[in-house]
């Protein structure tokens, strides 16, 4: 994209009453956002949804000083920009309705072609979340996820810093813009983040991490990813409302249960309630419902000799030796065991090598 392109972009961002929505509508219609502002305001106007009081908003010459300002400030700073149109914007943002017509970046982030999960929760996470956090992690480091989150307190720093400790690339979505950090505690983990991952924000250096803006926040952090996953949550909260919008997205969502006394399990226990999550206890489930395939991954744990199988495990493998390719029910209902049990047994046989999974949850031995 050409500065001049970015140029107009950043202008139609600024004229009142254009949202992301609005603003792909006019670019549909006119070809460009430079054309925008060369077409007769009467052909505009005769643009369905697009009302007199906008017209005369792209009058307004000071969105041109705003959009210079900020143009600056992305050359001088190194920004990358990605807009929706192009093939370096996220593939499955460009999916919503809603995303942002432009995204700002820092770091070395690569989300092409990668797997990727977002995790959200409570910013007072407990010893039980992070225990759940840290072991779901950890077994998910063969797949080499990218690990999205919104750089908060509790649940969101948490999965930023467990995912750099296994040397996954991992994304905090930010709801302020580049030219600062909130809360800027963390701003001692931002060198170490935009070495493998980084930053992602749609809003501008004249941005200020205001309550709204984390609501708009929500909508990448949902959007960007296969699935959300929350970890803990109180009945009410940021977590929620992302898990809603994974929801909107016909995205996956997963959510940790926990005892119903429990504060911070309530958000979980009713999205699990109200079948608005699956019910996530271990890496396995994540697995299970999204069909990953760790042989794919260069990551993945290479068969071992002499492989040490619980007394399960080895039932399940003498079983796939002995009938071949088989589905995860057929396998559930003739070793006996039940489905939430199996998927963890198979996933850790996986884990081992000894078995590999095949398209339509059929696994074999290998």
């Amino acid at each position: 994209m050409s500065d001049q392109d970015l140029f107009y972009l950043l202008a139609l961002m600024k004229v009142e009453g254009v949202g992301d929505i609005i603003a792909k509508k006019l670019i549909t219609n006119c070809g460009s956002a430079e054309s925008i502002f060369k077409t007769g305001l009467n052909k505009i106007a005769a643009i369905d949804g697009i009302g007199s009081a906008l017209v005369n908003n792209l009058k307004d010459k000071s969105i041109f000083e705003k959009a210079d300002k900020e143009l600056k400030f992305i050359q001088s700073n190194n920004i990358q920009v990605s807009y929706f149109q192009d093939d370096i914007y996220p593939e499955r943002l460009k999916h919503c309705i809603d995303s942002p017509v432009l995204i700002f970046t820092a770091g070395n982030i690569d989300l092409k072609n990668r797997k990727t999960i977002s995790i959200v929760g409570t910013r007072q996470i407990t010893s039980y979340g992070i225990e759940f956090c840290r072991k779901f992690i950890e077994d998910l480091v063969p797949l080499d996820p990218v690990i999205i989150s919104g750089f908060a307190y509790g649940v969101d720093i948490m999965a930023h810093q467990l995912a750099m400790e296994y040397n996954l690339q991992t994304v905090g979505v930010l709801a302020h813009g580049l030219n600062q950090i909130y809360p800027k505690n963390h701003k001692k983990y931002m060198a170490k983040m935009e070495e493998n991952g980084g930053f992602i924000t749609e809003f501008w250096s004249t941005s200020q991490p205001d309550r709204e803006n984390f609501v708009r926040r929500n909508r990448i952090v949902a959007g960007i990813s296969e699935a959300t996953i929350v970890i803990e949550s109180a009945d009410k909260g940021g977590s929620l409302i992302t898990a809603n919008l994974a929801n909107d997205y016909n995205r996956d969502v997963f959510a940790v249960p926990g005892r119903v006394t429990d504060k911070y399990s309530q958000g979980c226990n009713d999205l699990i309630k109200t079948q608005k999550a699956n019910v996530l206890t271990s890496a396995a489930d994540l697995v299970y419902v999204l069909n990953w395939d760790l042989e794919k991954k260069s990551k993945a744990v290479q068969k071992q000799l002499f492989v040490e199988l619980e007394p399960d495990e080895q039932m399940v493998y003498d079983f796939l030796i002995k009938n071949g390719k088989e589905l995860l029910d057929s396998i559930a209902l003739e070793c006996n065991l039940p489905i939430f049990k199996i998927s963890g047994i198979l996933l850790n046989m996986e884990l081992k090598g000894v078995i590999r999974p095949l398209p339509g949850k059929t696994f074999e031995a290998i």
